[in-house]
């Protein structure tokens, strides 16, 4: 995949979070533009949160891994963080297995349970 920048900062609306997609593998020579990216985005913006959508990243590997960490390291440095969309469930388990945490899109937070999720309790029960 060849990653061609285009110049100046990308337009934003008010009303949808600022947004980039990652397809395909990215190499590491990549990796810094779409850092650049983010930052600019954050601050062009103003908002606090950039959605990156890696439903077309491709197979999970160490390599998704460390841009994902490197992506939310400068927005953190500039003021954000990163919100992931679409990922793939084995992404998800390896991003859990290194022991990285992201927020993504369409799943209830931790400690929260599901909408329509009801706890039930059974008599005998020993108080939490």
């Amino acid at each position: 995949m060849s990653y061609g920048r285009p110049g100046g900062l990308p337009l934003v609306d008010a009303m949808t979070p600022a947004e980039i997609v990652l397809a395909g593998p990215v190499t590491r020579d990549e990796v810094t533009g779409l850092c650049d990216d983010v930052r600019g985005l954050l601050e062009a913006s103003g908002a606090s949160v950039v959605v990156c959508d890696v439903g077309g990243l491709g197979p999970p590997g160490l390599a998704a891994v460390d841009l994902l960490a490197r992506l939310e390291l400068a927005a953190k440095r500039a003021g954000g963080r990163i919100r992931l969309r679409d990922p793939d469930p084995a992404l998800h388990a390896l991003l859990d297995l290194v022991g990285l945490r992201f927020e993504m899109e369409g799943q209830p937070e931790q400690r929260e349970p599901a909408l329509g999720v009801e706890e039930t309790v059974e008599p005998g029960d020993p108080a939490v």
